[in-house]
């Protein structure tokens, strides 16, 4: 059928991996986080258009059992108390350098009332992963149409997550299997709570969030920039660290894996610096169920592993500032 979804192809979205992140190219970026239009981005959270009404643009999170359905278990409808309200739909989780996106798709299931976004400089990527989104998006709603012709399984997302989690302790490496997302099983949330932006994070990512907004930021096989003189472009350094504990709430965690021990050794070097990060446990992080998707979701970590790699993982925990408790 002509109207049937389809996943993209990635051999048409193919870009070389690395960018200079100091040229001046242009990018569409808000004045401050509040005048961030989201709607184009989720819109079964966000209305396409505030009106004249003066309302904050938010759509109802849940309107009835359909409303329900369509937006995974568990959905609150928000109460008209306060201007608090415009809390109920924020994004939470920030995958920076996103690629082609499996950390999102593996991750939306996990937490279906969480909004994410990754944001990445690559052109084609964000293309590609900006197609893929809708696409599991139309598979999710024709299943919904289908259920009262048909019986529709949902996906079960614990046992999923068990597997993954023993493959992680196990010296088998990976969940070797391409994840594309679901496309004849419901998930919970229907993949309404990710999206992909184009964006320079080493420039604009407080134009996007305000103090203390994400719950988790990902830096996930991240350029390595071996050549000393770029060591500057690195996505972690103080000053990009200072960023990231800004928009980072107490409590959050930052995670990073590599498969380049000089770039794993140079990243926890600045955040075992950084008074606002402190390394989480191995136990800490073992309970953690977004580590196995951290590890085994993306693209270029099932590279890895497919390749025999090595994979380094450290997650920190954003702790609170002792100048904000004088």
């Amino acid at each position: 059928m002509a109207d049937e979804p389809r996943l993209p192809q990635k051999r048409y979205f193919r870009q070389r991996a690395h960018v200079n992140v100091f040229n001046d190219m242009k990018f569409d970026y808000p004045e401050r986080p509040s005048t961030q239009d989201w709607a184009p981005y989720y819109p079964a959270y966000f209305r396409a258009d505030a009106g004249e009404s003066g309302e904050d643009g938010k759509r109802p999170l849940s309107e009835g059992t359909e409303g329900e359905a369509k937006r995974g278990p568990k959905c609150e409808a928000p109460s008209e108390a306060s201007k608090e309200a415009n809390n109920l739909a924020r994004v939470e989780f920030a995958d920076i350098g996103c690629g082609y996106g499996g950390l999102l798709v593996a991750l939306s299931p996990l937490y279906p009332n969480t909004l994410m976004v990754g944001m990445e400089i690559r052109t084609k990527l964000v293309r590609y992963l900006q197609k893929r989104i809708e696409a599991l998006r139309a598979f999710q709603h024709t299943l919904l149409d289908q259920r009262s012709t048909r019986t529709i399984e949902w996906v079960d997302v614990r046992s999923k997550l068990d597997r993954e989690i023993t493959a992680l302790h196990t010296s088998t490496d990976a969940v070797d299997e391409p994840d594309n997302g679901e496309t004849t099983r419901l998930v919970p949330g229907h993949y309404e709570n990710i999206a992909s932006m184009r964006i320079n994070c080493q420039k604009y990512l407080p134009n996007f969030f305000t103090k203390g907004q994400l719950s988790k930021i990902f830096v996930l096989f991240a350029d390595p920039h071996f050549k000393r003189r770029k060591h500057k472009a690195r996505i972690v350094t103080q000053t990009l660290l200072a960023e990231y504990a800004y928009v980072l709430r107490e409590g959050g965690v930052f995670y990073m894996i590599t498969d380049v021990r000089d770039l794993y050794e140079w990243n926890v070097k600045h955040l075992d610096a950084f008074p606002l990060f402190e390394r989480m446990s191995e136990d800490e992080v073992s309970k953690d169920p977004a580590v196995p998707c951290v590890v085994h979701s993306t693209e270029e970590g099932r590279k890895v592993a497919r390749n025999k790699g090595d994979k380094f993982l450290a997650c920190y925990r954003r702790i609170a500032d002792p100048a904000e408790e004088l």
